[in-house]
């Protein structure tokens, strides 16, 4: 049985979702380990939706400890058939302010201690990622905005960065230079393995600060950075409500057939071992 159709992954500043009724808890275990936390399960604007801490409740995790493969696998577990992730980023462009949204549509990977594939350990499988974006998820939440009174942007580049240090200035005017629209430390792992289960994916990145590129970057306090992640946090509930009202019932995009040419490994040579870790994942495909 489906617990959840939409899965809401809640970045720095939103750790619950308001408005969620008929609520329970669940621990969910994985083939990958554990998630960050328990899911938060129930119904937002009639549909069943899960919600995971990205960091966990308390904000305990650094972005290079996650276990983004138990996060998504487990999301796969309860159902889920789309996820919106919700994050704090950093503005590299002065058109975006902090307060706005951006709903970025392409990623740039500058990480380097993390694993993002379900595949390897004697499976192969390569999906189509030119588009890593699911672009109904995209408008839903860019059309959220409009309906929220929330500055939104659809379309840019988010920068993936390790972390947990926050750029250098020589890094900062190096990604500008190459037109990117805003800098994190999290979603391009989830939006891979968003891909490998066949997940929608997009991303809502809220805006906290310019970077260190920025003129006058240094006199932000902490306060004022904060003071941002709330509003940013109220503002994310109520876009949220209204994209989980505004998603299309039914699947039509190629997110949900993802891996149907993926696999390059023969199937009487793939280990029985990785035949039952990745079940959930290749069952329909392999009968």
């Amino acid at each position: 049985m489906q617990q959840a159709e939409i899965g809401i992954i809640g970045g720095s500043g939103l750790y619950s979702m308001p408005g969620l009724t008929n609520i329970r808890e669940e621990r969910v275990s994985t083939p990958f380990g554990d998630p960050s936390d328990a899911f938060i399960l129930g119904e937002l604007e009639g549909r069943k939706v899960a919600f995971l801490a990205r960091h966990g409740r308390g904000h305990r995790i650094l972005p290079s400890e996650l276990n983004f493969r138990a996060n998504i696998y487990a999301m796969k577990m309860l159902g889920v058939e789309r996820v919106l992730s919700v994050s704090a980023v950093g503005s590299l462009k002065e058109e975006h302010k902090p307060t706005d949204f951006v709903v970025p549509d392409q990623f740039i990977d500058r990480t380097f201690h993390r694993v993002s594939t379900f595949f390897g350990e004697g499976i192969v499988g390569h999906v189509a990622f030119g588009d890593p974006v699911c672009a109904t998820v995209g408008k839903a939440i860019a059309s959220a905005c409009k309906s929220a009174e929330v500055v939104g942007k659809l379309g840019g580049t988010y920068v993936c960065m390790e972390g947990p240090q926050f750029s250098t200035r020589a890094e900062s005017n190096l990604y500008r230079s190459w037109g990117a629209d805003v800098i994190g430390m999290t979603n391009l792992q989830e939006a891979k393995l968003a891909r490998e289960a066949e997940i929608c994916y997009a991303t809502m990145a809220m805006v906290t600060d310019y970077d260190c590129w920025h003129e006058g970057h240094d006199a932000v306090t902490i306060d004022q950075i904060v003071a941002v992640l709330h509003q940013n946090a109220e503002n994310a509930a109520r876009v949220v409500k209204a994209a989980v009202a505004a998603m299309p019932r039914e699947r039509n995009c190629a997110c949900a057939t993802a891996l149907q040419y993926a696999i390059l490994t023969q199937p009487d040579a793939i280990p029985a071992a990785a035949r039952e870790r990745l079940g959930l994942l290749l069952g329909k495909y392999q009968q």
